[in-house]
Formats: structure tokens, C-alpha cells, sequence
């Protein structure tokens, strides 16, 4: 049989028909998570098909509300520039944010609880006190020091302040803001991470992670110990040369340990140099051993010798006064691992730090695990209570939230918002508001709903559709810096 080109194009023409007819007979529904199923049904089996509707409609979306955005970014990309390039000659000398190029009324602001003026107000006055910690405790979108960072640096530009605060020993991540390195022999152990099997004391710290030189033994007595040889283990600290300024200088060293419970020794160099020997103190508790220098060490190399290594939940790298900003970067998590912990080692740690303002930012990971409106109820249950535990062992430090990103989900062929994140919005503010928790919406100030996909294609969030590029990150740090100054600011 010959096919002439005409029969060919008819084939054509009727099998296009026959499909597109076929978008006439398949039906959608609605799941409880927001997401549209199309396509023919049979109990509970499914046959993807779309709909006539959902095939012949427009899948743009109107993006005016989100672009309406594009100028004040604009303006605070060309702010953020001039951040980086600030040379300031004293630390004691304040950096005044400049927003005369910004439209404020654009920036998206704080939601407080009933005592406004209140918070607002406690909260200046930590900032303004002789030495404030702050530790920001968020999802995989602080890794790297990142959004902390650039908040760091704004805050002791504004306040005084230098050094960037906690870093871990052993550290899964690039971390720009310090100059820390190891023996081969330290390992890491963190108790968000769940490919990790968890020690049974779980003593991990107020930054939920840990370092060792040496395995972990559950009992230990005399023949263990006399049959054990000593291990020998470094820690070199040097001046970060892509970090802040500010984030450069540090004099206050704190090397932060327990369950030490065999004796172990320190030595301390600078520039080989040897500055200070000692012996840790193995009663098993929590302690700090600190060094306290006139001025930033050059080259400096902790040594610990000992048969068995004590728990090194990291270490401080701080000023002599102003603000110290702590990064606690936990991939994979969404904030519900605190309670879990020592409850004891949490406490004695964070009367040693003495917090004055928690910042926990999550959500993100468990977007794409809610199923319905009740999924996303008991996430923010189960979030207010790790939160208010934490509160707890501080001294009624205060506390914002920053909610999730926009996450973009593939829809009937479409990326969108996935259904469930702007109630889950809803809900993190009025629980936050319940709890007198501040909340910063990220989800808002980014545009709102399927504003991931703007920000991905002007360059400023990554192609996962979750994250945000590095100039993308200083955008939304400024952001929320600017809602917090605008307040800070402002006496009513």
C-alpha cells in the first residue's frame, strides 16, 4: 500500500481529533492537599489525562503583583552592593542603612503579638545592651552561613560587634564566614540528621550537634581505659579572607564540650607558639573553656590529647562586645528535633550563651509532606511546643519566626505554589501571635503565591524552586533587616 503525503497529513488530523476529543470524557478532582487530579477514574485506579479545559486554557499566570516588586529589588540589589563594599574604619562606628532609593511601604513587615510595643522595645534595648546573642536556627536555607550571615554583619555595622559567632568543628558544608579546619580524625554527629544513628545520652548541645576525635563507647571503665592508646587531635582557626569584615575579628574564644570522662589535655598555639596548656574537666557535664586574647590570632591550633574524646558541640569565635550572631544550619529538618535532647545540657549550654533573641526559620521541609488542613494544624502544634521548650531554657529570650519560602510543585502540568504552603502561612502567624511570637512572612515579601518562579527567572532563587541563589539570599536577608529596622525605628 502507497501513503501519499495527503493520507498522511488526514492520519494526522484525525489522531490530533481523536486526542483532543478524548479531553472531552476525563473528569478532575480536587485532594485534600490542594492538588488537581484529572484524567479518567476507576475506583482507585487513575489514568492521567487532562481535562478540555485545563488543555486549551492559558498556563500563565498573572504576575503583576509580583512584579510590582522588581523596583524596590532593583534598588536593594544596588543597596546590597554597597553593603558588601563597606570599609568601616572602627567597629565602634555605627553603619546607618541608607533607604532613601527604597519604597518602605513595599517591604514586607513584622507581625507581632498583642504586646507590640512591648516586644519592640525589649528587643532594641538587647540590641543596644553591652553584648546581645542571637542564635538563628533554620532548614538548609542557612547553610553556608547564608541569610545569617548578611544579618550579622548589618546588625554589628548597626550595633558594634565582630566575629561570626558559632562555628561547628567538623563542619558538611562550605562555611565562608570562618577559616576552621581539622585532624582527618574528628567526626561529626548531629541529631536532626536521620541517617545517623543517635547516642543514648543525647547530650548534643543548644546547637543539636556534635564533634569527636575518638569512637563512642557506652560503658566505660579501668580495663577499657588502661587498654586504650591516646589520641592526639587539631583545630586550626585562622582569618576567613571572603567573609564580612566585621566577621573577621574576634578575640573571645569559647571551645564548648561535655562528657568528657577520661582526663584530657589542651595545648594551645598561635603562629606555633605555645600561648596556654590545661586539662579539661571530666565530670561528664557541660563546659566551656575559654580564651580570651587582645587581639585576632593569626594562625591559631588547639591540640586535645585523650583516650576517649569528649562530646565538642563547636565553637564561638566572638567579640568583646555588641552583637554575636550564631548560624545553626539544619539540613533536612523542620524544627520539630529540639524536645528530643538532653533537656539538663540544653539548659546548663544556654546559660552559658545567655541568648537574648531566637530566630527559627522552618517549614520548608515539610511542605511537600502535608496531606490536608489537619497535617498542617499539627506541624505548627508540634513546631510551637519544640519552640516554647527551647524558650524555656533561655532566660525568656524573644523570639521570631520566619516562615517558608514560595515552593513551586508541578500542578496538572504546571509549576504552582504547592496548595497547602499559603494556609500553612496563615497558620505559623496566628500560632506565632497565640505563643507571643514575632513572624516575618518570606512567602509575602517574596510576592505571594507562584513567586518562585519570577525569582528563578530573574536569577535570584535556584532551579529546585526552593532555594535561593547567593544574590537572591542577600535580596531576602535585606528585606527582612529592613522590616526589623523599620521597627526598631519607630515608636509606634
Amino acid at each position: 500500500m502507497r501513503y501519499s503525503p495527503f493520507k498522511i497529513f488526514i492520519y494526522f488530523v484525525i489522531t490530533l481529533l481523536v486526542l483532543l476529543g478524548t479531553t472531552l470524557l476525563t473528569t478532575s478532582k480536587t485532594l485534600d492537599n490542594g492538588k488537581v487530579q484529572e484524567g479518567f477514574f476507576i475506583g482507585d485506579f487513575h489514568i492521567k489525562y487532562p481535562t478540555f479545559e485545563s488543555f486549551i486554557s492559558d498556563p500563565s499566570y498573572d504576575r503583576s503583583h509580583i512584579k510590582s516588586l522588581d523596583s524596590i529589588v532593583s534598588n536593594i540589589e544596588t543597596l546590597v552592593k554597597e553593603v558588601d563594599q563597606e570599609k568601616p574604619e572602627s567597629i565602634a562606628t555605627p553603619i546607618i542603612p541608607d533607604f532613601r532609593k527604597i519604597d518602605t511601604s513595599k517591604v514586607q513587615r513584622i507581625s507581632y503579638p498583642d504586646n507590640r510595643l512591648a516586644f519592640i522595645d525589649r528587643i532594641r534595648k538587647n540590641l543596644q545592651s553591652d553584648h546581645c546573642r542571637i542564635i538563628h536556627y533554620g532548614d538548609s536555607q542557612l547553610e553556608g552561613d547564608r541569610i545569617s550571615g548578611y544579618l550579622r554583619n548589618r546588625f554589628q555595622g548597626l550595633y558594634g560587634g565582630s566575629g561570626p559567632g558559632f562555628i561547628p568543628i567538623v563542619q558538611v558544608y562550605d562555611q565562608i564566614s570562618a577559616n576552621v579546619t581539622h585532624s582527618d580524625n574528628w567526626t561529626r554527629h548531629a541529631y536532626f540528621d536521620p541517617t545517623q544513628k543517635k547516642f543514648p545520652h543525647k547530650k548534643y548541645g543548644a546547637y543539636s550537634s556534635l564533634s569527636r576525635f575518638t569512637e563512642a563507647y557506652e560503658t566505660i571503665d579501668s580495663v577499657l581505659v588502661e587498654s586504650l592508646e591516646t589520641k592526639n587531635a587539631t583545630i586550626t582557626i585562622g582569618i576567613p579572607t571572603k567573609s564580612h569584615l566585621l566577621a573577621r575579628t574576634f578575640t573571645k574564644i569559647g571551645l564548648h564540650y561535655g562528657n568528657a570522662l577520661v582526663p584530657a589535655t589542651i595545648n594551645i598555639y598561635n603562629d606555633d607558639e605555645l600561648i596556654l596548656s590545661d586539662e579539661l574537666i571530666a565530670d561528664g557535664d557541660y563546659h566551656k573553656f575559654s580564651l580570651n586574647l587582645t587581639t585576632t590570632p593569626s594562625n591559631l591550633r588547639i591540640e586535645i590529647e585523650s583516650k576517649i574524646s569528649p562530646d565538642f558541640y563547636g565553637l564561638t569565635l566572638d567579640g568583646n562586645s555588641g552583637i554575636s550572631l550564631d548560624n545553626v544550619a539544619m539540613r533536612g529538618s523542620s524544627g520539630t528535633i529540639f524536645a528530643g535532647t538532653d533537656a539538663n545540657n540544653f539548659h546548663e549550654m544556654y546559660q552559658q550563651l545567655q541568648p537574648k533573641l531566637l530566630i527559627f526559620q522552618y517549614g520548608g521541609n515539610s511542605v511537600p509532606y502535608l496531606k490536608d488542613s489537619l497535617g498542617v494544624k499539627e506541624y505548627a502544634s508540634y513546631l510551637k511546643n519544640h519552640i516554647n521548650w527551647v524558650k524555656r531554657k533561655s532566660n525568656n529570650a524573644d523570639v521570631i519566626f520566619i516562615g517558608p519560602s514560595d515552593m513551586t510543585t508541578t500542578d496538572a502540568g504546571q509549576m504552582k505554589t504547592y496548595p497547602l504552603l499559603p494556609y500553612l502561612n496563615e497558620v505559623l502567624e496566628e500560632t506565632c501571635k497565640e505563643n507571643g511570637f514575632a513572624f516575618w512572612s518570606m512567602y509575602d515579601a517574596m510576592g505571594g503565591k507562584n513567586s518562585m518562579q519570577h525569582w528563578v527567572d530573574q536569577g535570584l532563587a535556584a532551579t529546585d524552586y526552593t532555594h535561593f541563589s547567593p544574590s537572591g539570599t542577600k535580596i531576602i536577608s535585606e528585606l527582612f533587616f529592613m522590616a526589623m529596622y523599620l521597627d526598631l525605628n519607630t515608636k509606634k
